[in-house]
């Protein structure tokens, strides 16, 4: 207090938000659930050799990691893997069914009971067998949950149906006690939800090459006496209608989210609840996310919003919503109900994802677990804004702007910023207004960020997401250079210090501006796609193998787009600085496709840096590897800018 405010350039603002800083604080709480009265969560831990683990929250408001390392609470079906855990209360206490990531079998497990022991078998054949959204039924000895099951080593040999795993380890070593609940009608299926009479089951179903936010069925089916499922009929959805969660109401009506007016809204049996140009759902990415959550009073917990996911209690027979009250503008695709009580995860511009638990009865909000600390005084947090840019054609573009803040520090008169505009990955899927010390490590230097929701971001109706259908590389380069252009027009950033950042769909972005665009001085390119004909001829997974239909246009019909649009295949036309960041167990968006890229840049004189890391995947999860990324990242700016970051590794950029 007291201390006088210094004059430093743009990057050379010393920061208290170091890169381990912001590694140990990556991630967020997910897969919330009711076990007995008490709310259990999985949670990242980054120092933990990137593992998630399975928290419990006691009566007495203490937390306790329920399962000790290495146990990796994650699935991997559809590869973005899914609710991973289930769990219920006995007389012996809780009996936890999980998914172990490094072996991908379901385990049971007793708190205090021993070892973990193995419910189901391993298989030899390509990716083995996954398993999603576990639910236990003990009143029939078993687990209903998604098989993810491969046929052959390819990554589109699998079939995806639900099956019953006996809780008493039979099928441990015995692919045949496992029990299929009904024929593999469907490319893709979620976990089966029980009507409140255990009468019927509801589940969501899609195909090929439509992704779930294109088009899913709502398949509704009659569970036999033998616990299978029977006269299996479609009861909404389409190749057109994006269906995205299915639950029942406790008195039996069928509850939905479909976008059939271009909006996911809420249904009961196919009567709107709450028509609003709002969202009241989201893009699939993970099987077993909830946006909603029916409440004992028939009353339902929702999130809802444009660009924007808050935490509120529907009233379906007036279609009044009343939101939660408290500082969180964000929550997670993660509700969980019991009674009353509704948990989730929530989030706000100045503090980082956290459990919340709301009283549908009070109104009443408040942390429960994991709760935000500020590691760093926040007054070197950036303070965003919400803006709204005006792209090519007039169209709107949605984005969060997050100026260089420094408490003492200021930059010469005269003198604009560095921006790095953030591409977000998916591309169907949007960047939350949320606290990220990502973006703190870079605005405590000096150095704006512009997080883009480009058109084909979720969160702003279905004609915003298609936006983007046969236009990928077009679109979002168009978008992402005019925000970065009209910060550098209206005064906000420097024209000459701009720079472009992407993770996978982002990546793509990344690169695919740097290859057809002169606005940027540099770019970091994170676990990208690069060539597209590669990535959809079998470069990648089963789930998005066929995306490039919808995002490019199908390839029987349009193949020179193909090679048109790839930066691999432009590859000199990329002039600018970039940085090459890379996880070498990454099924998503290979190595090959970085490594068939710089075979091309080779001997044109181009500085760059290629990282690479072992053990890590699509998206990165320890903290070693995330320290490196960003102090790597910092420095290529710093080299390309002109900056003076204080204590940062130099890269080393090679030509």
């Amino acid at each position: 207090m007291g201390e006088s405010v210094r004059t430093l350039a743009y990057g050379a603002w010393p920061s208290p938000i170091d890169a381990a800083l912001a590694a140990a604080h990556d991630g967020r709480p997910d897969d919330v659930g009711f076990v007995g009265d008490e709310v259990w969560w999985t949670a990242p831990r980054p120092t933990e050799g990137g593992r998630r683990t399975l928290v419990r929250r006691h009566p007495d408001g203490t937390e306790e990691p329920v399962l000790p390392p290495p146990w990796n609470v994650r699935s991997r079906v559809i590869e973005y893997g899914g609710r991973p855990w289930a769990a219920v209360t006995t007389d012996a206490g809780p009996l936890v069914v999980f998914v172990n990531f490094a072996d991908q079998r379901l385990y049971a497990f007793r708190p205090g009971g021993g070892e973990p022991r193995p419910l189901t078998p391993v298989s030899r054949v390509g990716g083995g067998l996954r398993w999603v959204e576990p639910q236990v039924r003990p009143e029939r000895g078993e687990v209903w949950c998604v098989l993810e099951e491969f046929t052959g080593d390819g990554p589109t040999d699998v079939r995806r149906l639900p099956v019953a795993v006996p809780l008493d380890g039979s099928a441990a070593d015995d692919r045949d006690r496992l029990r299929e609940l009904t024929g593999a009608r469907h490319r893709f299926v979620t976990g089966p939800r029980v009507s409140p009479d255990g009468r019927r089951a509801a589940w969501l179903a899609w195909d090929h090459p439509r992704m779930p936010w294109d088009g899913t069925e709502l398949i509704v089916a009659d569970i036999a006496t033998d616990g299978t499922f029977r006269d299996a009929r479609t009861a909404a959805g389409g190749p057109e209608e994006s269906v995205t969660q299915v639950d029942w109401a406790p008195d039996g009506a069928l509850l939905y989210a479909s976008d059939r007016t271009g909006w996911w809204n809420l249904y009961r049996d196919g009567s709107p609840l709450c028509p609003r140009d709002e969202e009241f759902g989201g893009p699939l990415w993970k099987l077993g996310q909830r946006w909603f959550a029916p409440l004992d009073s028939g009353l339902i917990a929702v999130l809802h919003g444009r660009g924007a996911a808050v935490l509120g209690i529907l009233d379906p027979e007036t279609g009044e919503v009343v939101d939660a009250a408290g500082p969180w503008t964000e929550f997670a695709p993660a509700l969980a109900a019991l009674g009353e009580r509704v948990a989730g995860v929530g989030a706000g511009p100045h503090s980082g994802y956290e459990v919340v638990e709301l009283d549908a009865r009070t109104g009443r909000a408040r942390v429960i677990g994991s709760p935000h600390e500020d590691v760093v005084d926040p007054a070197y947090y950036p303070r965003p804004e919400i803006r709204t840019f005006t792209g090519p054609d007039g169209r709107d573009i949605h984005a969060h702007l997050y100026p260089p803040h420094h408490p003492g520090c200021c930059a010469p008169e005269g003198t604009l910023p560095p921006y790095v505009i953030w591409a977000h990955g998916g591309p169907t899927t949007r960047s939350p207004l949320v606290l990220d010390l990502e973006i703190a490590y870079f605005t405590s230097r000096g150095i704006g960020v512009a997080e883009v929701n480009y058109g084909g971001s979720s969160g702003h109706g279905r004609e915003y997401r298609n936006r983007l259908r046969e236009q990928w590389g077009v679109v979002d380069v168009e978008d992402c250079a005019a925000v970065a252009l009209a910060l550098a027009e209206e005064g906000t950033a420097d024209r000459r210090r701009l720079a472009v950042r992407g993770g996978s769909a982002g990546g793509w972005t990344s690169a695919a501006s740097l290859a057809t665009t002169d606005v940027y001085a540099c770019g970091t390119v994170i676990y990208p796609i690069l060539d597209l004909t590669g990535w959809g001829r079998g470069e990648t997974h089963d789930f998005e193998s066929q995306y490039l239909e919808s995002l490019i246009g199908p390839y029987a019909e349009v193949p020179g787009r193909y090679a048109e649009r790839s930066p691999a295949e432009h590859a000199d036309r990329v002039t600018a600085p970039f940085l090459l960041l890379q996880g070498l167990d990454d099924v998503i968006c290979p190595p090959v496709q970085c490594e068939r890229f710089l075979a091309r840049m080779a001997g044109r004189g181009v500085p760059h840096a290629y990282l690479t890391f072992e053990g890590e995947g699509h998206g990165f999860r320890r903290a070693e590897t995330m320290v490196r990324a960003l102090e790597a990242e910092l420095s290529l700016y710093a080299q390309v800018f002109g900056l003076d970051p204080q204590g940062i590794p130099t890269l080393e950029l090679t030509r």
